[in-house]
């Protein structure tokens, strides 16, 4: 089993939203947790989580990707790499530069002899119209690179397409961009179950149905949702 836990990318691998450990300003995370599972598989176990949230790949590929080259153990390392989705979401994105840039980050970690794991991500979370369309293309097109690496380079997929559980609202924060706790902790168990550490297939399992709202209370969510969120990151 793995020494050595490396954690490259964004937000998402930072750990965003899910809760504070005690008496800090730090986030738990989905690779925390996962790296507390690992630390049970061997005694010389250690782990450095390298992501910073709001990284675009270029910066995760400078400031991280030749951080962790010198880290590497080979054959005993799993390096963690999820980096592109806050490229997709800006309004000059160069596709063809994206998919180059991260194929060539997947090889670099490949070849030095760790096994990496790569994410795809929700193609569409809800959302209809132009603009919706456009950023599901996006979506679409940046997880068949996603794929594709993992094929050439041997690399574990986490497949957003087999999570439709988070698809539900309610294992997100309130700014609709990063999982809440529940959402980092059904996560991090879906990992696990995916390296083989265990078989509890729990994460599956919808939270009980959410009674109804109106169209009003829709309505009220997505403005505050508006003000507080999307005019502030337009800005």
């Amino acid at each position: 089993m793995y020494e050595r836990f490396i954690v490259l990318g964004d937000s998402f691998s930072e750990g965003l939203c899910d809760e504070f450990y005690s008496g800090t300003q730090r986030y738990r995370g989905w690779a925390d947790r996962l790296a507390d599972a690992l630390a049970h598989q061997s005694a010389n176990f250690t782990y450095v989580n390298h992501a910073i949230r709001g990284k675009l790949l270029s910066q995760v590929l400078d400031l991280q990707v030749s951080q962790a080259l010198t880290q590497i153990i080979p054959g005993k390392t799993l390096v963690s790499f999820h980096a592109g989705a806050n490229d997709l979401l800006r309004p000059k994105y160069d596709g063809a530069l994206i998919a180059e840039r991260y194929m060539s980050a997947v090889a670099q970690l490949s070849g030095a002899g760790a096994q990496v794991m790569l994410f795809t991500v929700i193609e569409r979370a809800g959302g209809s119209g132009r603009t919706a369309d456009r950023l599901a293309s996006r979506f679409a097109l940046f997880n068949v690179h996603v794929r594709e690496a993992a094929s050439l380079h041997n690399a574990i997929v986490i497949d957003a397409a087999e999570a439709h559980i988070l698809q539900d609202r309610r294992f997100w924060n309130a700014d609709r961009l990063h999982l809440n706790s529940e959402g980092h902790h059904r996560v991090a168990e879906a990992i696990t179950v995916r390296l083989g550490l265990s078989d509890d297939l729990w994460w599956r399992e919808p939270l009980l149905p959410a009674g109804p709202r109106s169209k009003a209370a829709d309505l009220g969510e997505d403005l505050r949702w508006i003000q507080a969120f999307l005019l502030p990151w337009l800005w």
